[in-house]
């Protein structure tokens, strides 16, 4: 499956997920990279069946200028309605807590994190989408979250010494599903065995394959 990739802000480079889904070379994915929003259009949606959002609203990491303006956000929601899959990571929850439209796609927005400071994830166990994660502790930003969508299917939580968050959740929407994954700041976070099967499945999931 070709899946295009929207990474890339001033506070989380490209090098982290390019590292983090690098280490998927043999899961059969491939991945198509736009790091300046100014580089793309959302005509391009209709190409790959999954996007991966990890890009907050910034054009590129030198160009702080937001990039999501309504009518992309309602691009996004067409393309999901239509039958696609999307997968939000980190800072690709960052930054719409002021966009409705996307954020309800998303089912929920970042508010704030602390420090960083070590961060165990925790799968939700029997969870489809939690088969070859066990909890593990490492260093991160612990994302506190605004879970807004009732029926979201949570099956991360992230804990930290300031408590407990959603780390992980489904959704559909219409046709197609949405995927949210808020662990992965750093490139050790990503290239953890149970970070790297969670990402994996949740991929398999939002692109309709089988888990």
């Amino acid at each position: 499956m070709q899946i295009l990739v929207l990474c890339d802000d001033y506070w989380h480079p490209a090098r982290v997920p390019r590292e983090g889904l690098g280490a998927l070379k043999e899961s059969g994915f491939s991945f198509d990279w736009i790091e300046n929003a100014a580089d793309w259009s959302t005509k391009q949606l209709a190409k790959y069946p999954l996007v991966i959002l990890t890009k907050s609203n910034n054009i590129s990491s030198a160009d702080q200028n937001g990039w999501m303006t309504d009518a992309i956000q309602a691009a996004f929601v067409e393309y999901v309605r239509k039958g696609n899959g999307l997968l939000a990571i980190h800072s690709g929850m960052a930054g719409w807590g002021e966009m409705p439209v996307l954020r309800g796609l998303l089912g929920g927005v970042f508010v704030q994190h602390p420090p960083q400071c070590p961060v165990t994830v925790e799968p939700r166990a029997g969870h489809a989408l939690t088969p070859g994660c066990e909890a593990f502790t490492l260093q991160d930003e612990h994302y506190f979250m605004a879970l807004d969508d009732a029926q979201a299917d949570v099956f991360l939580t992230t804990r930290s010494e300031h408590g407990a968050q959603p780390g992980g959740w489904r959704r559909s929407e219409g046709a197609g599903r949405v995927g949210v994954l808020t662990p992965g700041h750093n490139v050790d976070v990503w290239l953890h065995p149970s970070f790297q099967a969670v990402l994996m499945n949740a991929l398999n999931w939002c692109g309709k394959l089988k888990v």
